[in-house]
């Protein structure tokens, strides 16, 4: 069975960072699809980033030039690098891991507020 644990979340001010972690345990398909969804209150859920097991990527229009995705294969983690926060990148942001199979995490909540 695959979990995955996010970590990272918390409250900053605008303007601030905040790197989120994502670790996938158990046996995964190789080629995956791993990225980041969020949900801010009453919203719907939404992509922010997403990143194949080859490196691509692809980001919401929202946060291009502020927020990177990375990869770590051998140890099957996901980061989220966030720059230059705003108050509406505030919500619950969501780990995803698409192979043969698909998974989410528990969320971890991200406030930007002063």
């Amino acid at each position: 069975q695959v979990q995955l644990v996010e970590s990272g979340g918390g409250l900053v001010q605008p303007g601030g960072s905040l790197r989120l972690s994502c670790a996938a345990s158990g046996s995964i398909f190789r080629l995956n699809v791993m990225g980041w969804y969020r949900q801010a209150p009453g919203q719907q859920r939404e992509l922010v980033a997403i990143i194949t097991s080859d490196s691509s990527t692809n980001y919401a229009d929202s946060v291009k030039g502020r927020f990177t995705i990375s990869r770590d294969n051998a140890k099957k983690t996901v980061y989220l690098q966030m720059n230059s926060l705003k108050s509406e990148d505030t919500g619950v942001y969501y780990c995803n891991l698409r192979g043969r199979y698909e998974y989410w995490g528990q969320g971890t909540q991200v406030t930007v507020s002063s």
